[in-house]
C-alpha cells in the first residue's frame, strides 16, 4: 500500500458531540487504520474564528430547540429548507466566516478537506468559485436530505446516506462519479451485518432504548409510558442516558426489572456488543445512531424528533420505509404488534436490503484515501 504523507482537514461546526463530530472522528479513526503517516486535524470553524463565543452559541441554540421548539423548525424550514432545489445566499455568514477560513488554510496547507457540516461547505464551495481555491473538499452528509446551506455546485466529492440523495445531486448538476452511495458513515467498531436476525421469541423482546447523548428530547416522557404501560414481561428496555445524569439516577432508583438504565458509552466496541443483544432500537431520528441501526438490521422505532433536522429526518426514512413512527399511544403494544406480524416483518427487512443494495460496498474511509493517492500523486 501507497505511503500517504498528506494531512486532511476535518470541519464540523460547533463543539457540541453531534453527529458532525461522530462521523469526523470515525473517519479520522478509519483513515489513520489505513494510513497511520497520514496528518487528521479537526477544528470547529465557530471557535477557530470567534474563540470562546462558541460556548455561548452552543448553549443558546440547545436552550432555544428545547423552549421554543415551534419557532426553531419554522426558521430552519424558512431559511435552509423551503424551495430547497434553489439557490441561496447567505451573506451574513460569509461575512463573519470567509476571512477566517482563508486564513485557516493558509495556516492548516491541507491536501484534502472534509466538510461535515453545511456552514464550511457553504464558504469552500464560494471559495472554489469566487476565489479559485484548488485543494479537493469532500461534503459528509450526515442528515439524509441535503439542505440550501450545503455548498454543492464546486465541491469536488459528495459521501451521501441513499440513492434518493444522490438522485438529488444529479438534478442539481453533479456527475455521477463525484458521488458515493456510503449511508452516514459510521465507527468501524460498530460492525456492519451483512443479514437480519429474527428475534429468538417475540414473547421476550430486548429493545435499546436511544436518546441521544445529550439527553434533549421527549425521553422523560418515553420512560413514564414504559413504566406505567402493560406488557412489561414481554419487553425489557435497556435505556441509554447519555450524558443526562439526572435521568440515569431516576431510573436506576426506580429499581424495574424490564428498565435497565445505562450512563454515558464512550467506548464504541461496548456499544456495539449492546447493539448485537437486542432485538430493536427506539430513539430519535438523529442521524448517525439511524446509521448504526441500520447497518446494524436492527427495526427501528422513532418516539419523537427534535424540531428542524430530525423532523426532516424522519419524513425521508418514512420514504424509505425503514423506519416506524410510533404515536403517543401505548409503546408496547406497538412495538409487540410489529413483531407478532411476521409479512410485517419480512416488509420492512425487504425495505431495509433495499436501502443497502445501492450503499458502496467499499468503506468510505478507503475512498478517501483511493481519492487522496488519484488526486494527489
Amino acid at each position: 500500500m501507497k505511503k500517504l504523507n498528506k494531512s486532511v482537514l476535518f470541519l464540523p461546526f460547533l463543539q457540541i458531540p453531534s453527529g458532525h463530530h461522530q462521523t469526523a472522528n470515525a473517519l479520522i479513526d478509519g483513515l489513520l487504520t489505513l494510513h497511520p503517516q497520514i496528518t487528521c486535524e479537526k477544528i470547529d470553524v465557530l471557535s477557530y474564528s470567534y474563540g470562546k463565543i462558541e460556548s455561548l452559541v452552543s448553549n443558546i441554540y440547545l436552550k432555544w430547540i428545547d423552549a421554543f421548539p415551534g419557532l426553531y423548525h419554522f426558521i430552519y424550514q424558512n431559511s435552509v429548507y423551503k424551495n430547497i432545489d434553489k439557490n441561496k445566499r447567505f451573506w451574513l455568514y460569509e461575512y463573519l466566516f470567509i476571512s477566517k477560513i482563508k486564513r485557516l488554510l493558509e495556516e492548516k496547507q491541507p491536501d484534502l478537506i472534509i466538510c461535515t457540516h453545511a456552514l464550511p461547505s457553504y464558504m469552500l464551495n464560494y471559495m472554489k468559485e469566487k476565489d479559485g481555491l484548488t485543494i479537493p473538499v469532500i461534503n459528509v452528509y450526515t442528515d439524509f436530505f441535503i439542505h440550501r446551506f450545503w455548498g454543492v455546485k464546486n465541491i469536488d466529492f459528495h459521501f451521501v446516506p441513499s440513492y434518493q440523495m444522490k438522485k438529488f445531486l444529479i438534478q442539481k448538476g453533479i456527475k455521477e462519479e463525484q458521488i458515493f452511495i456510503t449511508g452516514i458513515p459510521i465507527h468501524s467498531s460498530i460492525i456492519k451485518q451483512k443479514n437480519t436476525s429474527a428475534p429468538l421469541s417475540p414473547f421476550r423482546l430486548s429493545v435499546l432504548i436511544a436518546g441521544g447523548n445529550l439527553g434533549v428530547g421527549a425521553i422523560e416522557e418515553l420512560i413514564q409510558f414504559i413504566v406505567e404501560g402493560s406488557h412489561n414481561w414481554h419487553i425489557k428496555y435497556y435505556v441509554l442516558c447519555g450524558k443526562n445524569v439526572k435521568l440515569y439516577k431516576k431510573l436506576k432508583s426506580m429499581q424495574k426489572s424490564h428498565i435497565i438504565p445505562f450512563p454515558y458509552i464512550d467506548s464504541r466496541e461496548e456499544m456495539n456488543r449492546l447493539y448485537d443483544q437486542m432485538d430493536a432500537i427506539l430513539t430519535k431520528p438523529g442521524g448517525v445512531t439511524i446509521s448504526e441501526c441500520l447497518f446494524k438490521r436492527k427495526p427501528i422505532f422513532i418516539y419523537d424528533a427534535l424540531p428542524g433536522q430530525e423532523e426532516i429526518n424522519l419524513q425521508h426514512l418514512k420514504e424509505l420505509g425503514v423506519v416506524y413512527h410510533l404515536n403517543k399511544g401505548d409503546i408496547h403494544e406497538q412495538i409487540l404488534s410489529v413483531f407478532f406480524d411476521e409479512k410485517e416483518l419480512e416488509k420492512y427487512q425487504l425495505y431495509v436490503t433495499n436501502y443497502h443494495l445501492h450503499i458502496n460496498t467499499t468503506e468510505p474511509a478507503k475512498l478517501i484515501s483511493d481519492l487522496l493517492i488519484e488526486q494527489l500523486h
